[in-house]
């Protein structure tokens, strides 16, 4: 017989509050390890890490756990099937590689030393994403002993990959290679964050990205401009008015083409984003920007989650030196980043760049072009059940309604939804005073102690209110 909703979270919540100590120790042991994948001198310590989290899932119970080989750094994969056949599966990605990180750069104690101050974790990876990926192995712990299962109410696998702080080269390779084995109904992802400690939210998507270079060749070398200036073409000014047609006088993009197939936002989820306590003071203060900007028509909020935008990310040309050099450069260039929406699909937006630029270039400029892999984005409808689920299992940890929101930036998340076919939700705990990427990266224990409460509550729900048709 199942527990009423009120004594099934106090059940959890105990179970977890008693295992904590071992959980943090544990924790705290993987934390040492400095498992940087984007410096070759700390290889050994991604593959140790990887080790140890293979061990880890084992000694959770998970009667798979593996270390998948790449080109580059290790993955982890394990996997607890249901004795229920008809549950539905369910893959949970994170990562265990980390940003660099050392004493110098700022920090207030040793990155790889964790240390708990104010009932906070300060160590490189405690939020982004150890912290967050450990807190399963404690819900699913909670989840079998409040529950007396002996294995989960889903078919439970996860996906940890080694090189995501890398940029991710060899995941998608790596999902291809097995995707029947990573085969889910849905992806949860759990390296992503709330609102606010005081605003639980579930985040329904992640925009997608292309990226590009673009080098512009006018003379065969620096030339003078008295000599040849208003002659020839000048390929820094080709640059600039390239950048300059970017955008219309509204902020839309003016790449024809770009805006096909683009989910535009419902009036539901506008009122979602309105109902967020959104201080714009203090999101400029955090932007360090002196003022907001963008297409016409949209919120700061909406800008940054739901629509597509062109940002130039460098550009260059010509002579840079201190005083004056009077010369027609002989190149030029400029970098573009363009952020992508639900319904965009990057191979058609490369081809609709390329097009663009190729129409803009005048006689005597040769133009090279060079995209870099794109990402997909991802979204999951407000009335999906699975994210219904995640959203009742964080309501319960919580103990109120939580909210939703978008991630304006862009991950490899998305190659899960591509290759496998399966919607990406998130589930995570991390606030924006963690401190990803920066000293003094830290955790707050109770909402990771939350994070474990919230997956222990999903597996059951999931299997309640979404099963598969035999």
């Amino acid at each position: 017989m199942s527990q009423p909703v009120d004594s099934a979270v106090s059940a959890v919540r105990t179970y977890i509050e008693q295992h904590r100590a071992t959980f943090l120790d544990d924790l705290t042991e993987w934390l040492r390890i400095p498992s940087v994948s984007a410096q070759p001198d700390h290889a050994p310590d991604v593959r140790r890490s990887a080790d140890w989290l293979a061990a880890a899932l084992t000694a959770t119970g998970f009667p798979t756990a593996e270390v998948w080989p790449t080109r580059g750094a290790p993955a982890v994969y394990a996997e607890w099937p249901s004795s229920d056949p008809g549950a539905p599966t369910v893959l949970v990605y994170g990562h265990h590689d980390v940003q660099p990180a050392a004493r110098e750069d700022g920090w207030h104690s040793e990155p790889f030393e964790p240390l708990v101050r104010d009932n906070r974790m300060y160590a490189r990876g405690a939020a982004d994403d150890k912290g967050q990926v450990f807190f399963h192995t404690l819900g699913v712990r909670a989840h079998l002993a409040t529950t007396g299962r002996t294995a989960p109410a889903v078919h439970l696998k996860l996906l940890i990959e080694g090189e995501e702080e890398s940029g991710s080269p060899h995941f998608r390779t790596l999902v291809e290679r097995h995707a029947d084995r990573l085969a889910a109904d849905v992806v949860i992802v759990s390296d992503t964050g709330m609102w606010s400690e005081d605003t639980p939210t579930v985040c329904t998507g992640m925009r997608g990205l292309v990226e590009c270079e673009i080098r512009l060749h006018g003379p065969d070398q620096d030339i003078h401009s008295g000599s040849f200036g208003g002659a020839v073409p000048n390929p820094a000014t080709a640059v600039a008015r390239l950048v300059a047609a970017l955008h219309d006088e509204h902020a839309r993009v003016a790449v024809p083409g770009f805006y096909d197939g683009v989910v535009e936002l419902t009036d539901r989820e506008r009122e979602l984003f309105a109902e967020l306590p959104f201080d714009e003071r203090e999101w400029l203060r955090a932007a360090s920007s002196h003022a907001t900007g963008g297409e016409a028509g949209y919120s700061t909020l909406e800008r940054v989650w739901a629509r597509p935008t062109a940002e130039v990310n460098g550009i260059g040309g010509g002579y840079q030196g201190p005083g004056s050099k009077t010369v027609i450069p002989s190149s030029a260039m400029v970098k573009l980043s363009f952020r992508l929406v639900a319904g965009q699909d990057p191979d058609h937006i490369e081809k609709a760049v390329r097009d663009w630029v190729a129409g803009r270039i005048p006689d005597g400029i040769r133009c090279e072009i060079a995209f870099s892999p794109a990402t997909r984005p991802c979204l999951t409808p407000l009335d999906h059940p699975a994210l219904k689920s995640v959203a009742r299992a964080m309501g319960r940890a919580f103990g109120t309604p939580v909210r939703f929101t978008r991630e304006g930036g862009s991950g490899p998340a998305a190659d899960l939804q591509d290759v496998l076919g399966a919607p990406v939700l998130f589930l995570g705990i991390s606030v924006p005073s963690d401190g990803w990427h920066a000293p003094d990266e830290k955790v707050e224990l109770d909402l990771l102690l939350k994070g474990a409460e919230a997956a222990a509550h999903l597996w059951d729900d999931l299997a309640e209110h979404w099963r598969r048709v035999p």
